[in-house]
């Protein structure tokens, strides 16, 4: 039996940092193939960094994901704050570049805090180290999950920003979320 086409989606997030990142990839890529996609995970790419300097490692793997996205035809971003209010600036990066291929894209947040709230919060305790905020600069006000230019970027693909709030602890785990956008970027793509 021939195997169908499965539109292949970029799965974008701060799960690559987690000790077990290719457990959780390969999972996010199981539940990625029940919906009728398929996942890649930004640490599919089998590269050889071992003897390379810092530099030439860090080239070749924005290289090699920047390859794996244009390959994909949309992306899911896990947009759970990450060291700190907003989301991972990787993952911002990765929405960028497939938005400026005109590839759709969906989003998820495992914190149900807008990006308002959580900056005002993060504001409260005080001047952090190495943070340029101070109290007379504006935040931003939209009732978003993120900076505007990622959630209009994915509104204007046609996606949305799921927002849940998860167990503590589970926020880069918690796929509820995911598996929602997962059945949202099917049917966008099943009517492409």
């Amino acid at each position: 039996m021939a195997r169908s086409y499965r539109p292949r989606i970029y799965l974008a997030g701060p799960e690559v940092f987690l000790p077990n990142a290719r457990t959780v990839g390969a999972e996010k890529c199981r539940l990625a193939a029940d919906a009728g996609l398929e996942g890649a995970f930004p640490l599919d790419a089998q590269l050889h960094l071992d003897t390379l300097p810092p530099g030439e490692q860090a080239r070749r793997i924005s290289r090699a994901n920047e390859d794996l996205m244009r390959s994909c035809a949309g992306l899911i971003a896990n947009l759970t704050p990450f060291r700190g209010v907003s989301m991972d600036a990787g993952t911002a990066f990765e929405v960028g570049f497939m938005q400026a291929l005109g590839r759709p894209l969906a989003g998820y947040t495992n914190v149900a805090a807008g990006y308002t709230e959580r900056a005002r919060t993060y504001r409260a305790r005080g001047p952090a180290a190495m943070d340029s905020d101070r109290a007379d600069l504006e935040i931003e006000d939209f009732g978003l999950a993120e900076n505007l230019m990622i959630e209009v970027a994915i509104w204007s693909s046609g996606g949305r920003v799921v927002r849940r709030e998860v167990v503590p602890g589970m926020e880069l785990t918690d796929t509820a979320g995911f598996a929602q956008c997962l059945a949202d970027m099917a049917e966008r793509l099943a009517r492409a």
